[in-house]
């Protein structure tokens, strides 16, 4: 019998520097229903990519390589929640009017994974850090948060680098650790192993 080819649950983020998640943490109040981010696991996604075998993965590495756009700055401003109709499934802080080159990034990212052979579902961006999961309580009670931090406002970061990202699913929730780190700016991609980096849980 032939053996399953081992695979990674992969995703491209931006994750925001120790000031800015100390920031985003103020906003994490006991509201029923909701589970905070743990501040490490915060993170900007510019693309989920999904189940991707190990051969696979290399060649979205090398492909990822290739992404070129200049270091930039992002704003932290605002909250919000998604869906705005019906009952929410998030709590997330804003970027403001974020960046173009944050854009560029994306744009970019997508264009250099479906070189690599990907497939995946190419969904809209609406650029945010996913602060809260909502696993319950009342619709009033979320609004009344968007209300009370609508003038968030944490402080802007330079990115830098970007990151592709595995996630380990386990039964107390989701691992996060580091595949690769490329920096921007530069063709060299910062390689870590598999195994080394943080290990960040949900």
């Amino acid at each position: 019998m032939a053996l399953t080819p081992l695979s990674d649950r992969l995703f491209v983020s931006i994750a925001p520097p120790e000031p800015c998640r100390e920031a985003l943490s103020e906003l994490m109040e006991p509201i029923e229903g909701v589970r905070w981010v743990r501040p490490e696991q915060l993170h900007l996604t510019l693309r989920f990519v999904g189940d991707v075998v190990e051969d696979q993965s290399q060649r979205l590495v090398t492909a990822l390589q290739t992404v070129k756009v200049e270091p930039f700055l992002l704003p932290l401003e605002g909250v919000g929640m998604f869906p705005e109709r019906g009952h929410p499934r998030v709590l997330w802080a804003g970027l403001g009017q974020a960046h173009t080159r944050l854009f560029q990034l994306r744009q970019r990212v997508d264009d250099a994974l479906l070189a690599a052979g990907w497939t995946g579902e190419l969904r809209s961006f609406e650029p945010h850090i996913t602060v809260g999961r909502v696993t319950g309580g009342d619709r009033g009670a979320l609004a009344a948060w968007v209300h009370r931090h609508r003038a968030f406002e944490g402080p802007p970061f330079r990115v830098s680098s970007f990151e592709l990202m595995a996630s380990d699913l386990h039964s107390s929730g989701a691992v996060h650790r580091i595949h690769t780190a490329f920096p921007l700016g530069r063709e060299t991609a910062l390689w870590r192993e598999k195994s080394a980096g943080p290990h960040l849980k949900r």
